[in-house]
């Protein structure tokens, strides 16, 4: 009866463990499944910031509730600040580069802001083209900080624009990028499989141009022979 009871709780113990072991894969395979989505929703919601930044610095009028766009372009300010090298140094050698913390200067720049109610700053054309092309404007964090902070220290204000929104430009811009992309990853697996991309010789470039301008010298001298010969028909016409 004490072997059977023991068996009992061998095969009891072995169908927990079976079950504890499947619940930690699902967990698992969740946990990875949700990693995922965040991703992709990360992704997708720095394409979609993207895309409107890009539309008002292009514009220069915005389109959207100005509390969805000010957490929108609050999140950009912080990413795009820590793309720089001062947001990993130390505390020391952030003072000695920017005369405050890291942290103390994202705080200052997003504080400022957020001090903006009722509509985004006047400058608004010139944040949105700041933070869409930021470290090539300015390689270096405090001259970036500078101009942002004189951005934001203004006191006029936009209104939501009443012009139809205008996808076409956003479209294009999507088209752009997805062929760009298109191009860089042609490129990259013709380079894998050992293709050289292929490139215009420069001297049979050259001998295009020439051949170009020697079609349109032709074509001048031609236009000038047919003149010429209008010209000198008209008399024997009258003489006639």
């Amino acid at each position: 009866m004490m072997q059977l009871t023991i068996q009992n709780h061998v095969a009891v113990s072995d169908a927990d463990a079976d079950a504890d072991a499947s619940n930690h894969r699902d967990t698992v395979t969740q946990t990875h499944h949700n990693n995922e989505t965040k991703i992709n929703n990360d992704d997708d919601h720095n394409d979609a910031s993207s895309h409107i930044l890009q539309l008002i610095a292009s514009t220069g009028n915005f389109w959207h509730d100005w509390d969805k766009l000010k957490s929108m372009l609050s999140f950009q300010l912080k990413q795009v600040l820590s793309e720089y090298a001062e947001a990993k140094m130390t505390s020391e050698e952030q003072y000695a580069s920017l005369g405050e913390s890291y942290s103390e200067l994202v705080n200052k720049l997003d504080e400022a802001l957020s001090c903006f109610i009722e509509g985004p700053p006047f400058t608004l054309q010139r944040i949105c083209e700041i933070l869409l092309d930021a470290k090539s404007i300015y390689p270096n964090l405090s001259k970036l900080a500078l101009a942002l902070e004189k951005n934001l220290l203004v006191t006029s204000t936009l209104t939501i624009s009443a012009d139809p929104y205008p996808q076409t430009v956003v479209q294009e811009q999507a088209d752009q990028e997805n062929a760009s992309e298109e191009q860089k990853q042609e490129s990259d697996s013709a380079a894998q499989n050992g293709i050289e991309p292929v490139v215009a010789d420069k001297d049979e470039v050259m001998v295009e141009a020439d051949v170009d301008d020697d079609m349109t010298v032709d074509t001048e001298a031609f236009e000038d022979i047919n003149k010429s010969s209008e010209t000198d028909s008209e008399p024997n016409a009258n003489s006639a």
